[in-house]
């Protein structure tokens, strides 16, 4: 399927090693690897000349909005994904939609020679048309990370993302000695909790007994703030 909708809450843990392994142990059989159980994840980020939807996202509102082009390690397609994340009395819930292209008709697209509704014929196509060309997006950053997933019962997901790094400039689906690193600590491990409902009593019993608390920990918004940093020096 060329267009595919997501919708579910997402709350992600800055975790260790160590706690990795401990909830993996309480989790036994409750999780299974996924079918894409390792992965190498490429996401560019399209933003404004002045990273206008970066910025409004670190600013937590109850609404924010992200464009991005994902591509798998070893899988010949890309996905253009428009994320939105809304937040109401109780958590803030995630709504992905996005559509398959070729990484050849990506290319075309970053140089301008297709739109992406010439390319995929959908509604989904005709919304990332209209935020490139009324917003004046292009590729900004590059996201990486090496990634594994489990799944559960009642739709639940966990991701575990490690060797965070990024570029800002010569932007491909490809790893290059110019790529950054974002940690230094051995708090490294972004473990990411998606469910479409409550989560299972295990779950909450080992996170509450290791003192493992949600934070606000948006990829793309650290790395910006580094990046400035790192500008500003």
């Amino acid at each position: 399927m060329d267009e595919i909708i997501f919708d579910r809450i997402e709350k992600k843990y800055l975790i260790d090693m160590g706690l990795k392994k401990k909830i993996l142990t309480a989790a036994g059989k409750n999780l299974k690897e996924d079918s894409y159980f390792k992965s190498e994840i490429f996401n560019i980020y399209f933003d404004t000349d002045n990273f206008d939807l970066i910025i409004k996202s670190i600013d937590n509102p109850n609404f924010k909005e992200k464009l991005r082009a994902r591509a798998y390690g070893g899988y010949d397609k890309v996905f253009l994904e428009i994320k939105t994340k809304m937040r109401g009395k109780g958590d803030a819930v995630g709504h992905k939609r996005r559509i398959l292209v070729t990484h050849q008709d990506f290319k075309k697209l970053v140089k301008k020679e297709k739109t992406v509704s010439e390319l995929n014929d959908s509604q989904i196509a005709r919304e990332v048309d209209y935020l490139i060309s009324y917003l004046d997006l292009k590729p900004q950053i590059l996201v990486y990370y090496n990634r594994e997933s489990y799944v559960g019962e009642n739709n639940l997901r966990i991701t575990f993302d490690k060797n965070l790094s990024y570029r800002n400039q010569d932007l491909d689906f490809k790893r290059k000695v110019v790529d950054r690193h974002y940690f230094d600590d051995k708090k490294n491990i972004i473990m990411e909790i998606k469910a479409q409902g409550a989560m299972p009593l295990w779950l909450v019993k080992v996170l509450s007994e290791n003192k493992i608390y949600p934070e606000r920990f948006s990829k793309i918004g650290k790395i910006y703030e580094k990046i400035r940093k790192e500008q500003n020096v």
